[in-house]
């Protein structure tokens, strides 16, 4: 849609211009045809970003407010000087302002080009989904990002079943390095729509963006972020485990806060002082009709290592999926440049989602170190592992990213394939694992590959 508006915009500027240099090039009748595109201009971008069909209004928030300045702006002009100025107008001057502003209208028009018009995939549940949001004040941490003597807040994003009963299993997601908590939505949607209430966190600091309980947006911690840019091939074990070890215990203990504090308040049926929410009815509303006995995690790049960390550590985990991401929770040291990972076998049943290439590289490195994959052994020692290959894609094709912005995406790695053909062959599969171990339904016919 923004390329859409861009054209009939830079036609009606062009012909501001051909009418000037042709019919009305008096200056007093440029300025009354000016003031009127300008108006025709906004109204055909109001119109375009009030279509039901359009998705992501937001991208054209630039664009109309630039607009209507300069609306206002012409209008004002038009008002003190249409019966003031005489003589022509040069039709330089004309050409200048066309190119100006189109210029920056495409300028203002660059989030509608980067996002597509996405909401999300159809779902396959016979339920509705409805959204709450809360935000958890964690009183025994401090939030060492901030220098202010706040505790760690962990926003949490409900999605469930617009029903007015039911007992529905949860499951908790945690997305990946300076992620969001959206990441994965057509996920969380194809749950709830089949009965599951979903919590998708946001982990401040190490998210792209979230919000505190002042209202601030809190961005992403600038030290996190070349740290994680920072790891290459040449990055020695010993080095990538001394970062990642703090990396991991925020985030584990971020998703456990958030398990108890969702536990005990469906226990109590109130809401404890950890709880910031403009939403407390429809919070226990959900809470009420949570199974909280029946509890599966999943995350994307480190939120799945966190999953698969907090997967290991409790004893009311069910089921665990991880969206292509390296078990780094699974490792205990590091000796002359060897991994030692945890020896008990994996306590619960754990899907393990990776790209083909990195599956091939898997081999090489048992071949160049002597053992294992730490992703390998955990399947291979897991009570019921599996693990899911899938063909030409890339790290951001386990996620919505794709479909939002596919020139971001294709930017943080993505495949050449049919992306939501993709993304709904793996919402399928996260459905059908849950499903055969949350609610003992269906059954598991997961191919090795995709």
């Amino acid at each position: 849609m923004g390329l859409v508006y861009l054209i009939l915009f830079a036609f009606a500027e062009i012909l501001l211009v051909v009418l000037t240099c042709t019919k009305f090039n008096e200056k007093t009748r440029w300025i009354t045809n000016r003031a009127i595109i300008r108006a025709a201009e906004a109204v055909l971008l109001v119109g375009i970003v009030l279509i039901p069909a359009v998705h992501m209004k937001w991208r054209f928030a630039a664009a109309i407010i630039v607009l209507a300045i300069r609306c206002v702006f012409d209008g004002i002009m038009w008002l003190v000087r249409h019966k003031k100025i005489q003589g022509q107008k040069k039709a330089g001057w004309s050409i200048v302002n066309c190119l100006v502003s189109i210029l920056l209208i495409a300028v203002t028009l660059i989030p509608s080009f980067i996002f597509s018009n996405y909401n999300g995939l159809p779902t396959t549940g016979k339920y509705q989904v409805k959204t709450a949001d809360a935000i958890l004040v964690d009183k025994s941490r401090p939030d060492t990002f901030e220098n202010d003597g706040s505790f760690r807040e962990v926003p949490a994003h409900f999605f469930y079943p617009d029903s007015s009963d039911g007992n529905y299993p949860l499951v908790v997601f945690s997305h990946g390095a300076f992620g969001y908590y959206q990441s994965n939505f057509s996920t969380y949607e194809e749950l709830a729509s089949n009965g599951y209430v979903v919590a998708a966190l946001d982990h401040p600091h190490h998210s792209f963006f979230s919000n505190d309980t002042s209202g601030k947006t809190v961005i992403v911690d600038s030290e996190f972020m070349n740290n994680v840019m920072g790891i290459n091939d040449t990055t020695s074990e010993e080095k990538i485990y001394e970062i990642t070890k703090s990396w991991m215990k925020l985030r584990t203990d971020d998703e456990n806060f958030v398990l108890d504090t969702i536990q005990q308040a469906k226990a109590s049926g109130s809401l404890s002082d950890a709880w910031y929410t403009e939403n407390a009815d429809t919070i226990l509303s959900v809470l009420s009709k949570t199974d909280t006995d029946k509890i599966g995690l999943f995350g994307h790049s480190l939120g799945g290592a966190t999953s698969a960390a907090v997967g290991r550590e409790r004893n009311d985990i069910d089921a665990v999926i991880v969206l292509d991401g390296t078990m780094l929770g699974e490792r205990v040291s590091v000796n002359d440049g060897k991994s030692e990972y945890i020896r008990e076998a994996y306590p619960v049943p754990i899907l393990d989602f990776t790209k083909e290439i990195d599956y091939n590289d898997r081999e090489q490195f048992k071949d160049k170190n002597g053992y294992a994959y730490v992703n390998e052994y955990v399947i291979d020692n897991a009570v019921d592992g599996k693990t899911v290959v899938f063909s030409g894609v890339g790290h951001m094709d386990f996620t919505d990213l794709p479909l939002i912005s596919p020139t971001i995406a294709s930017m943080l790695g993505s495949g050449n394939i049919d992306h939501e053909k993709t993304l709904n062959t793996i919402n399928g599969l996260v459905l059908d694992w849950f499903n055969y171990y949350l609610k003992n339904e269906g059954t598991l016919d997961i191919q090795a590959k995709y």
